[in-house]
């Protein structure tokens, strides 16, 4: 959504997932929702690091805010494609 290069295919498919599981907090556009403490996924600033690295671990252990584990919620392949996704909603390079 961002300008950020992701695998097209995986980017698509984690679309779907974010709809499903993560658009209640950080709404269907990925601008989150500050009254749930859910961040802006597309404005580029990563609190905890934007690499692929980095926002597949927040999808496996959760973070210190609100944002709650997803690794029982999510097999190894839908978290590799929810984090192609929601690394494609930055603008930001080379995180």
């Amino acid at each position: 959504l961002n300008n950020r290069s992701a695998d097209p295919a995986l980017a698509e498919a984690g679309k779907q997932k974010f709809g499903m599981l993560c658009a209640a907090c950080h709404q269907a556009d990925g601008t989150g929702n500050q009254l749930v403490g859910a961040p802006n996924l597309t404005n580029g600033v990563w609190l905890y690091g934007g690499s692929e690295a980095d926002i597949a671990h927040t999808l496996r252990v959760g973070r210190n805010g609100m944002m709650p584990v997803q690794s029982s919620l999510l097999s190894e392949d839908k978290i590799h494609i929810l984090t192609a996704y929601v690394y494609g909603l930055s603008n930001t390079q080379g995180n």
